[in-house]
């Protein structure tokens, strides 16, 4: 896991859809689970949503506790 990666989703805000604005690692769970179904966009943006989607999935938001 790359640090850089983890800083990222504590800081980054979605910026579009339903939770504009909000924090990368604050997003809800089911909003993941639905990207994951869909398919996570293109890009920077995708590649953090689909990490923190792993993260979430299994038990892992320990690791960003520390960078809030």
């Amino acid at each position: 896991m790359q640090p850089e990666l983890l800083m990222q989703l504590t800081r980054m805000r979605m910026p579009y859809g339903k939770y504009k604005g909000r924090i990368l690692c604050d997003l809800p769970e089911p909003y993941l689970v639905w990207y994951h179904n869909k398919g996570f966009p293109e890009g920077k943006l995708g590649m953090l949503l689909h990490t923190l989607y792993e993260i979430k999935l299994n038990g892992l938001e320990y690791l960003l506790k520390p960078l809030r």
